[in-house]
């Protein structure tokens, strides 16, 4: 087996730990294997001629994010912005746990890391790649519930603020998707009130 391989299969088993579960095709799973395989599907989709760095970002990008909870921090926006900052800390240190066990070096972890973080986001074209990986997942598969939760004015505000973090490419994806009636509504005034 690859280092990238057993890193994958090591991610993997930290996240079907996480208590919280989705029901995909009518089997309960765990939430966060889950998402780090559907940011890997999407990977795959948009970015196949990925590095092996960016690989092992986005299947790690949410690595057993139920140990941090959101409700351990102030409920407010700064509470939350340093939930999000904190979160990816950890999340970084936690890849790079696995990675050093699975033999890789000091240099790829901290490319990994800084791609987890999300470091000159805009500049870094492998950082923006996970970035839009990070979006279409959300519009893919959670936008639904999240509307679900929001009135049309949030949710818009949420979906124009989504669209500004990717990049063109992404954009691209996103307009694909096979999105609901309400939120492909949703989406189109979001971008007819605010194209950028």
């Amino acid at each position: 087996m690859t280092n990238l391989a057993a890193t994958l299969s090591a991610i993997d088993a930290a996240n079907a730990d996480d208590p919280s579960r989705v029901t995909v095709d009518g089997v309960s799973r765990p939430a966060e294997l889950v998402y780090g395989e559907r940011m890997s599907a999407v990977l795959e989709t948009l970015y196949p001629d990925a590095s092996e760095a960016l690989r092992l970002g986005a299947r790690a990008q949410h690595i057993r994010r139920w140990t941090v909870p959101r409700a351990s921090y102030p409920m407010d926006r700064t509470g939350y912005l340093r939930w999000r900052t904190d979160l990816k800390r950890k999340h970084a240190e936690m890849a790079g746990e696995i990675m050093r066990a699975n033999g890789y070096a000091d240099g790829v972890i901290a490319r990994v890391g800084s791609l987890i973080r999300k470091e000159r986001l805009k500049q870094d074209a492998e950082a923006q790649a996970l970035e839009d990986i990070a979006c279409i997942v959300f519009l893919q598969h959670y936008v639904d519930e999240f509307a679900a939760k929001h009135d049309d004015d949030k949710l818009i505000a949420i979906l124009r603020k989504t669209w500004a973090k990717m990049s063109p490419h992404g954009h691209a994806a996103a307009l694909k998707l096979p999105l609901s009636e309400r939120v492909a509504g949703l989406v189109g005034r979001a971008l007819q009130d605010d194209p950028a």
